[in-house]
């Protein structure tokens, strides 16, 4: 008898003896913690040669076999950060120091979460802990130099901004933010020459000649128009607080202005368009003197907010030119509160304006007057208009002005 599992014939005298055999898989019992350590050597194989999704399912193999295991979760926690994920980083990271709170690496991206997510002070407090158990990466610098900003402590912001430069002189977004903390303190010229740095060492060409030309009037003429990933990131930012910041901390006025002339008794608008409509101040005004109000924004944390509100038919997250050439049919008003200031040149919103407008129809905005000529971007990164630049915008798009008033719109 012969075949896979017997043993060769015996030489024997008499009888052919066959032995055979079954076989099984051997099954090494091994203990859950063992089981773990491995997919937690794996997740690291992974998470040093970048491929953190491959990382992040080990960990987390890991950590269904030791629940809350501070190590792997720190280190899934790392991984979180590193994909962007923040709040599940948050989640995961706390514990995880709490547990052991000299985890450098865990502190680090707990810090880095925070910051992320506008957490200023807690991610100041995690980053400082980094700091205190081994030397910050210059990023990390440039992170927690935006915390001590975010609190009113300038000049350890840009303290943190010179060791990040120490550490990596070609660090472009270190040079960025320095000029931005120069330029907040009127410091012009020195912001210039960090704008110069950055631009030097790869930063975003046409985001930082938009700072450069805020810091340098009289040097090239400002761009038409800002870059539009600053406008957003800005309005994003600026969301949450938007409203009380604006109306009670500054007493802004400017949407209650500009709409006064339109609240005229028996004169009633059926369609509205609201550009650059924020959390909706203006939609809320327009209210009783509309059937339907319209709103855009570019920034999405705004849009969020301004259909919150109910004061608008439907809210587009969008550039202001893209949604008035999508317009199918003529709208009886258009008005524009503050927005000019974030877009420049004047002749293309209004020409797009005029094509969207009724014949009897009307369009209302503001602007920031200078003394001087031309298109002028101001050290606040606003721009600032001649009334000749406006009157002569206007007329080349096809309008008449037909009142026209100063006024203070807000405390700066």
């Amino acid at each position: 008898m012969s075949g896979v599992g017997c043993a060769p014939p015996l030489a024997t005298s008499g009888a052919a003896v066959a032995v055979c055999f079954v076989l099984a898989p051997l099954i090494r019992m091994t203990d859950p913690l063992s089981q773990a350590r491995s997919w937690f050597v794996q997740g690291n194989t992974h998470f040093l040669a970048g491929r953190l999704s491959d990382a992040e399912s080990c960990y987390r193999c890991a950590l269904d076999l030791v629940p809350g295991r501070p190590s792997v979760m720190a280190n899934l926690g790392v991984v979180l950060a590193h994909q962007g994920r923040w709040p599940e980083a948050v989640a995961m990271l706390e514990p995880a120091v709490a547990a052991n709170p000299t985890d450098r690496d865990a502190l680090l991206a707990l810090g880095l979460a925070r910051e992320a997510l506008g957490l200023w002070e807690p991610a100041l407090h995690a980053l400082r802990d980094a700091l205190s158990h081994g030397p910050l990466p210059p990023e990390s610098w440039v992170a927690l130099a935006r915390c001590e900003h975010r609190l009113g402590q300038t000049e350890s912001a840009l303290n943190a901004l010179e060791q990040a430069l120490a550490i990596a002189p070609r660090l472009a977004m270190a040079w960025g933010f320095r000029g931005h903390l120069q330029r907040e303190a009127g410091e012009l010229d020195s912001a210039a020459q960090s704008y110069e740095q950055a631009l030097v060492h790869g930063g975003d060409e046409a985001l930082y000649r938009f700072f450069l030309a805020s810091v340098r009037p009289n040097g090239a003429p400002p761009p038409d128009h800002p870059p539009p990933a600053y406008v957003q990131s800005l309005f994003d930012d600026y969301a949450a607080d938007f409203q009380h910041h604006l109306v009670q901390g500054l007493r802004y006025q400017g949407h209650r202005t500009l709409v006064a002339p339109l609240l005229v008794p028996g004169v009633r608008y059926r369609h509205a368009l609201d550009l650059g409509c924020g959390t909706g101040l203006c939609g809320q005004l327009l209210a009783s003197c509309t059937d339907v109000v319209d709103g855009v924004d570019l920034s999405g944390a705004m849009v969020a907010q301004a259909r919150a509100s109910g004061a608008y038919r439907q809210v587009v997250q969008g550039d202001l030119l893209d949604f008035l050439n999508g317009q199918p049919h003529p709208v009886d008003l258009i008005v524009a509160a503050d927005v000019f200031i974030y877009v420049g040149a004047l002749e293309p919103a209004l020409a797009a304006a005029r094509a969207r407008l009724h014949p009897h129809g009307r369009m209302a905005f503001s602007v920031e007057l200078h003394g001087g000529t031309g298109l002028l971007l101001l050290p606040s990164l606003r721009y600032a208009h001649s009334m000749g630049t406006v009157e002569s915008a206007a007329r080349s798009a096809g309008f008449r002005v037909v009142l026209q008033q100063q006024a203070p719109l807000r405390e700066d």
